[in-house]
């Protein structure tokens, strides 16, 4: 019996060497494999959050549109109306009879503002203004005296400066007397309905200021449509 150990002999096996790129049958570089749709725990596109499902990306609510239409159309609205109201024009209703037999209770006019921006009221312009007086209502009347003018009522005319005034929007006398002379940035003004109307004859001539725009149209009713004069 040989007492010898047995010698283990190593056998060296290849070592095949790896490909830089793997190459398919047909010779063509293989794709690298796609991501999990399922995505990571922490960048997938199937992981939730807090414990809500996440919507679709850049989803928006319905009512955001609505809403941005309806900012967008009914502010510029409202910003043009008061813009046109405060400086351009405005509408009013004649209420009472001091303006007959040419304005009628219940006749609606446009009132415009912008010419008095540009000059002083003239004579025969039928103008809206506030009550001198602290009334609430609005008046409206003609405007007979300028700045610096002497107005005189006897015998049932008006002069100014002693000159006889023509006014063939008159169907009556003006019976009152008395003498106004109109200080600067004044002007005097009357009803066309002299026995009914309350105007400089009782509170004096009225700022320029307290003058809010002219009459220039009736739009009702509408048969009486057309430029005031």
């Amino acid at each position: 019996m040989d007492n010898s150990t047995p010698q283990v002999q190593e056998v060296e096996e290849p070592v095949l060497p790896v490909p830089e790129t793997s190459r398919d049958v047909g010779g063509a570089e293989s794709l690298p494999p796609l991501p999990d749709p399922r995505g990571t725990p922490e960048t997938g596109a199937g992981t939730a959050r807090s414990g809500h499902s996440a919507g679709p990306a850049g989803a928006k609510s319905p009512w955001s549109g609505l809403v941005r239409d309806v900012v967008g159309t009914i502010v510029p609205a409202v910003l043009i109306a008061l813009l046109i109201h405060v400086f351009l024009a405005q509408a009013t209703r004649v209420y009472g009879q001091s303006m007959q037999p040419n304005l009628q209770t219940n006749e609606r006019l446009v009132i415009e503002k912008m010419s008095y921006r540009l000059h002083g009221p003239r004579r025969g312009d039928v103008v809206v203004l506030r009550d001198p007086s602290g009334g609430s209502e609005l008046l409206i009347k003609r405007v007979v005296g300028l700045p610096g003018e002497r107005v005189t009522i006897a015998n049932g005319q008006v002069f100014i400066d002693g000159v006889e005034l023509e006014e063939p929007y008159l169907d009556q006398e003006t019976e009152s007397g008395g003498s106004w002379l109109v200080p600067p940035l004044q002007v005097f003004v009357m009803g066309d309905n002299r026995q009914a109307s309350r105007d400089s004859r009782s509170f004096g001539a009225v700022g320029r200021d307290q003058i809010i725009g002219r009459a220039l149209f009736r739009y009702w009713p509408l048969d009486q449509i057309g430029i005031i004069s």
